[in-house]
This record gives C-alpha cells, sequence and structure tokens, in this order.
C-alpha cells in the first residue's frame, strides 16, 4: 500500500493519477476525505481508498499510515510546511514505512536564499539520518503554474518578472507525477536525489514570443525590479506576504544560478521523453485567449 500525502495538490493529485495508470492501490489523505473523493475521476477513485489525516495532528498521520509501506511526501509551501513534513516522516518511522518519496527544491541548501528551499533542506536532512530508503524528487518550475499568467496576457498581453533574461527549467507536472509513481513502485528502492525538468529552460523573453507566435498576437515581458514585482504581487496581485516573497526570491535565484536542463532521471525513470512546454501552450491556448479590451496588467508568478 501507497499512502500519497498532499493528494488534494497539484503534484500529490498528478501522482494519484499516475499511480491509478499503473493500476497500483494507494491510499489518499486529505482534511476533507469527502471533497477529495468528490474531485478525482473514476479511474483514480476506482484505485484509491481517501483516509482523513492532518499533517498538524501526529496521531491522525499515525493511523493513516498503519498497513503501508511506502510513503509520497508533498505538502503546500507556507510557513508551517517543514514542522508538517517532519510529523510525517516521524509517524511513517513509527508505523514501519519503508520508503519514503519527497517532493523538494532544486536549491534545498542550508544557505539557499529561497526561504522555502532552506525549510526542504532540514528535511531532507532529516530523511538522510532516519534510517530508511528515501528518495528526493527535485522538480524545477511547474508549467502549470504558467496559468496564473493566462489573465494578464488574455487581457493585457503583458508578463511581468523580475528575471531579466535568465533562463527557467519548466516541468510538466504531469511527468512529476509519472516519476514519482516509477519511483514509488519500484520494487527495490535505492534512494537519493533525482532532478525533474522538461527538454528546455526559456526566459521571458523567449517565453513570451513563443505565446505571441502560438496567439498570433505580441505578447511582451515587463521586467520589474524585485522590490517592485514584489510590490506588484503584494498590491495588485493580491497575495500574502511571504508568499509574494517567495515569488521574488526565486527568481532572484534563477538570475544567480544558470538553469539548464536536466531530463536524464526522468527518461530513465519512464522510458519517454519529458513534455515540452511548447506542447503544454498548445493544449492550454484558450487560457490565453480573450475577445475583451486590455483593462490594464495582470498577475505575475514565479518561474
Amino acid at each position: 500500500m501507497i499512502v500519497v500525502m498532499g493528494a488534494a495538490g497539484a503534484t500529490g493529485g498528478a501522482t494519484l493519477r499516475s499511480l491509478a495508470a499503473l493500476g497500483t492501490p494507494t491510499r489518499a489523505l486529505s482534511r476533507d476525505p469527502a471533497r477529495l473523493a468528490s474531485a478525482l475521476d473514476a479511474r483514480t477513485l476506482a484505485r484509491t481508498s481517501v483516509h482523513p489525516a492532518d499533517a498538524a495532528d501526529p496521531p491522525s498521520l499515525r493511523e493513516a499510515f498503519r498497513g503501508a509501506r511506502r510513503l509520497f511526501l508533498t505538502m503546500a509551501n507556507g510557513p508551517h510546511q517543514v514542522r508538517h513534513e517532519l510529523n510525517a516522516i516521524e509517524a511513517a518511522l513509527d508505523l514501519g514505512i519503508e520508503h519514503i518519496v519527497k517532493v523538494s527544491a532544486p536549491a534545498a541548501e542550508p544557505d539557499s536564499p529561497v526561504a522555502v528551499s532552506r525549510g526542504h533542506h532540514l528535511v531532507e536532512e532529516r530523511l538522510r539520518s532516519c534510517g530508511i530508503p528515501a528518495t528526493v524528487l527535485r522538480p524545477y518550475a511547474f508549467m502549470q503554474k504558467l496559468l496564473l499568467l493566462a489573465p494578464g496576457i488574455a487581457t493585457a498581453q503583458v508578463v511581468h518578472g523580475a528575471m531579466g533574461r535568465a533562463r527557467c527549467n519548466y516541468v510538466d507536472v504531469r511527468d512529476v507525477g509519472d516519476a514519482a509513481a516509477a519511483v514509488l513502485t519500484h520494487p527495490a528502492p535505492s534512494g537519493g536525489a533525482l532532478p525533474l525538468t522538461g527538454p528546455r529552460a526559456y526566459n521571458y523573453p523567449e517565453l513570451t514570443t513563443l505565446l505571441g507566435e502560438l496567439l498570433g498576437r505580441p505578447v511582451r515581458y515587463l521586467d520589474l525590479t524585485p522590490a517592485s514585482l514584489h510590490a506588484h504581487l503584494t498590491g495588485r496581485g493580491g497575495m500574502p506576504e511571504w508568499l509574494a516573497a517567495h515569488v521574488v526570491e526565486i527568481q532572484r535565484l534563477a538570475v544567480l544560478r544558470e538553469e539548464t536542463p536536466d531530463d536524464a532521471a526522468f527518461r530513465r525513470l519512464t522510458g519517454r521523453a519529458p513534455r515540452t512546454l511548447e506542447a503544454f501552450l498548445r493544449e492550454n491556448l484558450d487560457r490565453f485567449r480573450s475577445p475583451l479590451p486590455p483593462p490594464g496588467p495582470g498577475p505575475a508568478v514565479p518561474c
């Protein structure tokens, strides 16, 4: 039995669907099981049992982990993420989980300029000392996050950011789910850290040029200072302070550290190439179209 935490999120949901496609029985955890069950497609629901659990409540985790052998651990970024993931690890060890697969970040280091990545490092340190196999997945920016740019592109044909011409790796979250399912179902887990990217890195000028070609109209990139981007996100974008700071931090990281694609781990796990950004944008092109006149700039998102 495989337990999936964060099943209501993008990565957890993608992993559930990938496991269901493999015919693997899975236990999905949620604070609101009825809501999660209602959101699953028929094939995934047929292979998934949904259990109540709260990462802030260790006894509920121990009950949910009972009888399981493998754990997929992904939690939403936030102020309590480290404590919640550590709770899950301790409960997994108490209940005899034999392999933990954690979704982390590319720059999970103690001195990372990204606060969330420093938190991932703390969790990874605990995994390294826990005495059981642990595999860390390091996906880069999700292509699905680009859909948050759609309102600004549809209405104002503009993308805001603070990355200059720095390139960013993108990966389709469905590919992350396929990679996670392959690791979780492998008969002999080896552990280690695996980067996950698509086949090409893009900067924002290249991204907007590609979108403009696909849409048949110009899309421009407005490059801001980090402080101006933060103000834009918290003001017009309405983001919480901590999330706006996170967006600015990861865009600055892309400027400080050159990102190049590395899809070797994905190809080895799945036997195929990862999805391309162009294919993803074509699939979702209607989201970036609108007959309405542009009322003003839209929100920005991480790279």
